[in-house]
């Protein structure tokens, strides 16, 4: 049986339904990226020094909220550096031999892309710490006394990890990437500019107003805007005429139940819950997490940076808690606030 998150238009995270949109629409030159310009910035001047030099670009880390363009990076840089990208995740790959296969299939200055990184087996890691450092794969032949150990020299590659926890890495693994690069949510102006390149890309009409209300609502992710750009042209073409303008999209939006801030059924149960049936908290994050049915690591990462970031949710010692701005967007008065009417 599914969970509410699995149906959640407004996950960041990458759903079967982003497949096919997502490869036409991710961008092939740091140019075409739009948004993190810092990032951005940063990642031109060590992908033109390493040209210069000839030389391999570094490894890199990439870490910031899920759905802001790591992927789509790794592929700006291998594109960038003409060489082949290699994709996977920490969660497949199981056991070192599943590294070694990957490591030695490897072309000389190709790039190695891990989504999840942090996610990696730790006897994984151990195998991937000379992999990264020396270009070379220690492998142990035979058990017992008669093991001996075997070196294999590697091509030199770029191994570019993607996290959305870089606090989970261990010291060793982060402290072999050269360039650590943060990614930050979008602000309306640059998802409004996504959503018309997107829209151009997919042939479906629009206008600034009808792209900047749904950028709005984006939750400051692109692959939510995305997501929202292909549920508005459905509204467009059967309730309106064809054109995704500001009437249109905000009635889609609504029918979605995505209120002004981005907010969807969900976070608006999880507030409510916390208001309802516990005063606005403190309360702990499993019993949250019992009370709106949904696991607590998922409240964790997907619902609260969210809430947190627009004020609504605060952390404290002993548990969460809703704040005077999360009481107000909802509409309910706070405790112990008298009306200023």
């Amino acid at each position: 049986m599914e969970s509410d998150f699995e149906n959640r238009i407004v996950t960041p995270d990458y759903s079967s339904e982003d497949v096919d949109v997502e490869l036409s629409l991710r961008p092939k030159t740091l140019n075409d990226y739009v948004g993190q310009e810092k990032v951005k910035s940063n990642l031109s001047i060590y992908i033109q020094a390493a040209k210069k030099r000839d030389e391999n670009l570094d490894h890199v880390l990439l870490y910031g909220p899920p759905g802001l363009g790591k992927t789509t990076l790794a592929g700006i840089v291998a594109n960038e550096m003409g060489v082949n990208l290699r994709v996977t995740s920490g969660p497949a790959i199981e056991k070192p031999g599943d590294l070694a296969a990957l490591l030695t299939n490897l072309n000389e200055g190709d790039v190695l892309f891990i989504d999840e990184i942090h996610r990696l087996r730790r006897s994984v890691e151990e195998v991937l710490y000379p992999a990264m450092e020396d270009h070379a794969l220690d492998i142990i032949i035979g058990k017992g006394p008669s093991a001996r150990s075997i070196r294999l020299d590697l091509p030199s590659f770029t191994l570019i990890g993607a996290t959305t926890r870089a606090g989970q890495l261990s010291a060793p693994l982060r402290d072999r990437f050269g360039v650590v690069l943060r990614l930050e949510l979008y602000s309306t102006d640059e998802l409004t500019d996504i959503v018309l390149r997107s829209a151009n890309l997919l042939n479906i009409e629009i206008d600034v107003e009808g792209a900047r209300e749904i950028a709005s609502r984006s939750r400051g992710t692109p692959r939510i805007a995305n997501r929202l750009l292909k549920r508005s042209r459905d509204f467009a073409e059967v309730i309106g005429k064809g054109v995704i303008t500001l009437d249109n999209a905000s009635l889609a939006l609504s029918r979605m139940e995505i209120d002004d801030l981005g907010l969807d059924n969900i976070d608006r149960l999880l507030l409510l819950s916390m208001i309802n049936n516990y005063n606005g908290g403190p309360v702990g994050l499993e019993t949250i997490a019992a009370t709106i049915g949904e696991e607590a690591i998922t409240i964790e990462d997907v619902y609260e940076p969210y809430l947190m970031q627009l004020g609504f949710l605060a952390k404290t010692p002993r548990g969460r808690v809703v704040t005077a701005a999360g009481y107000k967007h909802m509409g309910i008065e706070m405790p112990g606030q008298q009306s200023m009417i």
